[in-house]
């Protein structure tokens, strides 16, 4: 009898202990779990650059890399997004919303939307250059279509490609791919691209190209940014020849009346010393009026109406180059490094904030 209750109180011991076990999962599901996560990392990521910033109005901010696809930042982790996703390529060029909350990108193939769940790739209707398709600005989202000569404009879920005519290119080293548009608060849209500037008006297109632009023999145009100022200015940047300025119908080259273009300076794509300004990918106005330029070769610079001061904003950095500039929703001045980082502008130097 005791041999048998022994027994009895093995067998018991033994079950509660296999009960107890705690369950591993296979190696399957660990695999779908990190796969899951993987995506999602407790810093920025970005190495290739950093195109394109945006802070929607849920206060999620956006960053467009140059090679990596696209990051959302919730406030608490980082979410990546690629061609895998949707997105119709990897290099995102600008970032914006429409009326409905959805999420736009204009990437270097394209142009994909972001509904909070799901990304959509637009392919556009074409259109030939016509004055009512050019005046249609209000609500309407504009886009960089790469190396195409016009733009894409979306209306609703409906991308349009607006092809315009374009003159004889006098320089057959830079095409007219649009690198840059800017609306002026006056309803303008000014398009740049690599061989002149375009602007639409109500009647016309006006194309401002090297004799417009009242360029010197030697200087050749390879346009990489505009900016349609709250004064109504028009500033255009250049990569060779620096900032050129139109004012009341006029142009001049605001590099070289500051002193900033060196004075063996190829004016080409060649690298320039520190205390130039001669290769500007972004120019951007801060919400106290002052006009930013983001330099290959020098980093960023600020013009206050009066002066010119250039920032070293990160000596660690292995390259000094602004890719871009941006006004989040509280007016924080964002910078996004080619190294990958985004610093903020705290008034006098840049603290890296992601």
């Amino acid at each position: 009898m005791n041999k048998l209750l022994s027994l009895i109180y093995l067998i018991l011991f033994l079950v509660l202990n296999f009960s107890c076990v705690e369950k591993k999962p296979s190696k399957k599901e660990i695999s779908k779990s990190e796969f899951v996560h993987s995506s999602r990392t407790d810093t920025l990521k970005f190495t290739s650059g950093i195109r394109s910033i945006f802070q929607d109005s849920k206060g999620n901010y956006w960053f467009g890399s140059h090679q990596e696809g696209v990051c959302l930042f919730n406030g608490e982790s980082f979410e990546y997004f690629t061609t895998n996703e949707g997105l119709l390529d990897n290099q995102i060029r600008s970032i914006q919303e429409d009326e409905n909350g959805e999420i736009w990108f204009g990437t270097a193939n394209g142009v994909s939307s972001y509904n909070g769940k799901k990304f959509t790739k637009h392919t556009p209707i074409t259109h030939e250059y016509s004055q009512n398709e050019m005046k249609k600005v209000d609500n309407s989202l504009w886009f960089n279509a790469g190396n195409n000569t016009g733009v894409y404009r979306n209306e609703g879920q409906i991308l349009n490609y607006l092809a315009f005519p374009i003159p004889k290119n006098i320089n057959p080293n830079n095409s007219y791919g649009v690198t840059d548009i800017s609306k002026s608060k006056n309803g303008k849209v000014w398009i740049s691209t690599y061989a002149g500037l375009f602007n639409f008006e109500d009647k016309a297109m006006n194309i401002f190209d090297k004799s417009k632009l009242e360029l010197k023999e030697n200087e050749v145009l390879h346009i990489r940014s505009v900016l349609a100022d709250s004064q109504g200015r028009i500033w255009v940047g250049n990569n060779g020849i620096g900032v050129l300025l139109l004012q009341e119908n006029s142009a001049i080259n605001f590099s070289d009346k500051n002193g900033l273009i060196h004075i063996n300076s190829s004016k080409n794509g060649n690298h320039s010393p520190p205390g130039t300004l001669e290769h500007v990918f972004v120019i951007k106005e801060d919400s106290e009026g002052n006009i930013w330029f983001g330099d290959r070769d020098t980093g960023a610079w600020k013009y206050d109406g009066k002066t010119m001061i250039n920032y070293t904003i990160d000596e660690k950095l292995t390259t000094p180059m602004v890719w871009s500039i941006y006004n989040d929703n509280n007016n924080n001045l964002l910078f996004g490094m080619a190294d990958g980082g985004v610093y903020k502008f705290n008034g006098k130097s840049f603290d890296k904030t992601f």
